[in-house]
């Protein structure tokens, strides 16, 4: 495997690779820093977009890109290359065997994935946060650690949702929403906008996303 990015969230990404064993991770692909790829990240190369012709084949890769407009960018660009995605589910998360995950998501330490659950493609549910049952979760969506996502709710694409996030039953949160670290959602999010507080109220409009 290798993984996308080659910041401080790759370093976290690579932990829980590390503890998956049917996942060798072997280096680490750069597409906005090029100074990243003059040293080895923990100890394995890092390498510019431009040179990722090596790693099609068996290879398999996943993005460790935290802001959805970057992520869906960086993984756009991947997949014209060639590759293809892995999904990465940690051993302690519990997802429940009605649910699903599309190609390239991330379900980090202690997320739990109730019944019925559409995860979209290249989702990121950080450490120990809950997603109820009948929740759709778009693509490239950011779900941050400890956020809870009540039964019901949508979150659609390119949507992020900061810690400690509360969403209650059956809420939708339009695209490239932005919900703030610990705000709880009473009401529709439409898309677009920035929402903070308890409950949480629209503080910005007109966004482009996280």
């Amino acid at each position: 495997m290798v993984i996308l990015g080659a910041g401080g969230f790759a370093e976290e990404v690579a932990d829980l690779v590390s503890e998956i064993q049917k996942f060798e991770l072997i280096g680490f692909i750069e597409s906005l820093d090029r100074q990243r790829c003059r040293q080895p990240l923990l100890g394995l190369p890092v390498i510019w977009i431009d040179e990722v012709a090596q790693f099609q084949g068996p290879y398999r890769c996943v993005c460790a890109v935290g802001s959805p407009k970057q992520r869906r960018n960086f993984t756009q660009q991947v997949s014209s290359l060639g590759l293809e995605f892995a999904t990465v589910v940690h051993p302690t998360a519990r997802i429940a065997p009605t649910a699903s995950l599309g190609g390239g998501a991330i379900v980090s330490v202690g997320a739990i994935v109730g019944a019925h659950t559409t995860i979209g493609a290249h989702a990121i549910l950080n450490r120990g946060c809950l997603v109820g049952h009948h929740v759709q979760i778009g693509d490239c969506v950011t779900v941050s650690p400890g956020a809870n996502i009540a039964g019901g709710s949508r979150i659609e694409e390119l949507a992020y949702i900061a810690m400690g996030t509360v969403i209650l039953e059956g809420i939708s949160i339009g695209s490239r929403a932005v919900v703030g670290a610990g705000a709880v959602v009473t009401r529709d999010v439409p898309s677009r906008v920035q929402v903070l507080g308890l409950p949480a109220r629209i503080t910005k409009e007109d966004i482009e996303g996280e």
